[in-house]
């Protein structure tokens, strides 16, 4: 995967304070206003997603039970 650098500025919204994100990365991210994505701290800094990790992280687990009880799961669906 490719890296790139954006650089944001903060801006006041309110009594909060804010980034505006450009109409670019918006199309890369599939985003539109309004949506919500999540802010993850690792070790490289922070990420910004539109997908909720702790639910991929749940999905890849529910994968690895599956692929594990394969047999047993296709027993209860006869």
């Amino acid at each position: 995967m490719q890296s790139s650098k954006t650089s944001l500025r903060l801006t006041q919204v309110g009594n909060s304070v804010g980034v505006v994100l450009p109409k670019e990365l918006l199309a890369r991210l599939k985003l539109e206003k309004g949506d919500t994505v999540f802010v993850t701290e690792t070790p490289e800094g922070f990420t910004i997603t539109p997908y909720d990790p702790s639910f991929a992280e749940q999905m890849e687990i529910g994968r690895q039970l599956m692929r594990e009880n394969r047999a047993v799961l296709h027993e209860l669906a006869k």
